[in-house]
């Protein structure tokens, strides 16, 4: 039992690491949209959304399953010593990875007209031609992540990250400043500079991209070569055991055969972005709603709403891949209590992460806009209001995707996508039509496509594991704590903001009070207890401030 709790430490340490590097990485993201948003505009967001909705498409296709693969597969091999194994998936990994990011970039490239004018936003073809050659070089930058994550290092993927997102905020910025005022002298010369000039600013903005891409390339390569040396050790030591190795035709079919139902998974998963944006567009065009009023209502959602609340999906996204490697590697050695731990331990963190950020966006919708985008609108601030109840279910999904992965169920995830992708097309048709509910029918639509793939997930997983997570404890307490959470920011909200009459102030200031009144509550009502914040990262020192906040009653 202590050797299963040491690992979980371990591997919520790690999780932390990656989930602490991505909320960096979309912090730093949503600083840089911020000024990349006033200089393109909400016409320039719906290019750029666009341009990046048909980019994910072949990203997944091509490369997107690879880290996971990859840490999987090294995870398990890992796990019995056989390091050449290990050293062959790589191998492969990187040959598989340089062809299918190759055909990614071509089809891109040449596929850019043709695409574009399938979601009706033909000016985002030149952002989408800039982004062609970031296929080739994630899907390598994958495979090297990948493969520190199977070797349960998340350090590496981490620091890359941030430095990738530095470079981005900064390129695509200056980027998009200088394009798009070049495309307001190319769009005045054919009379129409406002929406040419939005398209190569949003031009310059994927421009960033390219670049960050680059240099995560560059230094995982770096550290790679650092590494080698120690695992060329361990290689050595394989070696002279004469542990078993593969051929490899044999590592290429493993590779493939990981690679499908991840792929098929992730791409059905998140095909309905594509689904969301085709069927939306196009239905309320025929309704008759203006083409610029419909590119404004998606630049608003692509380029404000789903920033924000892709943050807290982006840290259960980190903490599912860190833990699947774990999970694998318990997997496989039978260790079905460990298993048992890491599944509980996983949905937990992640339910006391996502149900306070959900509130915290509902109660404070119209103060982050604003201070953040300028966006005084009560239409943008609803659309927030009804898009962040899907945070939780993206959250919760995104987690039991990995874990299926992980117990090696990989069909589940592509089975489950696959009914909740038809089920949300239907359901978006319908809301549209019927009730002629225009953007707000979307995002409704979006959390219905969250609430089901959260439940025939957690249905495959319990049909798997017969593992049901105290609900009292793991859903229940959280969502209580957050609500009431809720109402001191909001409080404090007006009151501050009486008193200061600035949004800014009163706006962070209420977000601190949040987190500080969030964390007394959790341990009040009985949604985590001592012994539970020891298993966290620093538990020590977060249990020595609860006793400063006399949370916990005094120890005898």
């Amino acid at each position: 039992m202590s050797s299963n709790k040491g690992l979980g430490n371990k591997i919520l340490a790690q999780g932390m690491i990656l989930a602490i590097a991505s909320m960096l990485s979309r912090v730093i993201g949503l600083v840089y949209r911020v000024p990349l948003t006033n200089i393109i505009g909400d016409t320039g967001n719906d290019y750029y959304g666009t341009a990046f909705t048909i980019y994910n498409i072949v990203l997944i296709v091509s490369s997107y399953s690879l880290p996971i693969a990859v840490s999987k597969i090294v995870s398990a091999k890992m796990a019995v010593n056989e390091v050449e194994n290990a050293r062959r998936s790589l191998v492969g990994a990187l040959l598989f990875a340089l062809t299918t990011g190759t055909i990614g970039m071509l089809i891109i490239w040449f596929g850019a007209d043709a695409l574009a004018n399938m979601l009706k936003t033909p000016l985002s073809a030149p952002a989408l031609r800039v982004l062609a050659p970031v296929i080739l070089i994630v899907a390598l930058v994958g495979v090297i992540r990948g493969f520190f994550q199977g070797l349960h290092t998340m350090v590496p993927s981490a620091i890359s990250q941030i430095v990738e997102q530095i470079v981005n905020a900064i390129v695509s910025v200056v980027a998009a400043y200088y394009l798009f005022n070049y495309g307001l002298k190319a769009g005045a010369l054919i009379g129409n500079k406002d929406k040419y000039a939005a398209a190569y600013g949003a031009a310059g903005g994927t421009l960033g991209t390219a670049a960050g891409a680059g240099v995560a390339l560059i230094f995982m390569l770096f550290i790679f070569s650092i590494y080698k040396g120690v695992f060329n050790k361990k290689l050595r030591r394989s070696r002279a055991k004469k542990m078993p190795v593969d051929s490899y035709s044999t590592v290429f079919r493993i590779l493939i055969f990981t690679i499908i139902p991840i792929l098929l998974s992730t791409t059905i998963y998140n095909l309905f972005s594509f689904t969301e944006m085709f069927i939306f567009k196009n239905v309320t065009r025929l309704q008759g709603y203006d083409p610029h009023q419909i590119s404004l209502w998606w630049g608003i959602y692509a380029g404000k709403i789903s920033v924000l609340t892709n943050i807290p999906i982006a840290i259960a996204s980190a903490l599912s891949a860190s833990f699947m490697p774990a999970i694998s590697a318990s997997f496989k050695k039978g260790d079905k209590a460990e298993v048992r731990s890491l599944i509980v331990l996983s949905t937990r963190f992640i339910s006391l992460l996502a149900f306070p950020c959900m509130v915290g966006f509902f109660v404070l919708a119209h103060p982050f806009l604003l201070m953040l985008f300028h966006d005084n609108s009560a239409e943008a601030a609803t659309i927030l209001m009804i898009n962040c109840f899907c945070v939780p279910f993206y959250c919760l999904s995104t987690l039991s995707n990995g874990l299926l992965q992980g117990i090696n169920k990989m069909m589940e995830p592509v089975k489950n996508a696959a009914i909740a992708l038809l089920c949300h097309a239907v359901f978006l048709l319908f809301i549209l039509e019927v009730f002629n509910s225009n953007i707000y029918g979307g995002m409704v639509a979006v959390i219905f496509y969250g609430v089901l793939m959260c439940i025939f997930n957690r249905v495959s997983l319990y049909k798997y594991t017969r593992i049901i997570p105290e609900f009292y404890k793991t859903y229940f307490l959280p969502l209580i704590a957050s609500i009431l959470m809720g109402v001191f920011v909001f409080i404090s909200y007006k009151l501050i903001h009486i008193i200061t009459a600035s949004n800014p102030i009163a706006t962070i200031i209420s977000i601190f009070v949040g987190m500080i009144t969030y964390f007394a509550l959790i341990i009040k009502v009985g949604a985590i207890n001592e012994k539970e914040l020891q298993r966290v990262p620093k538990g020590d020192l977060i249990i020595r401030l609860a006793y400063k906040m006399r949370l916990f009653k005094e120890r005898d």
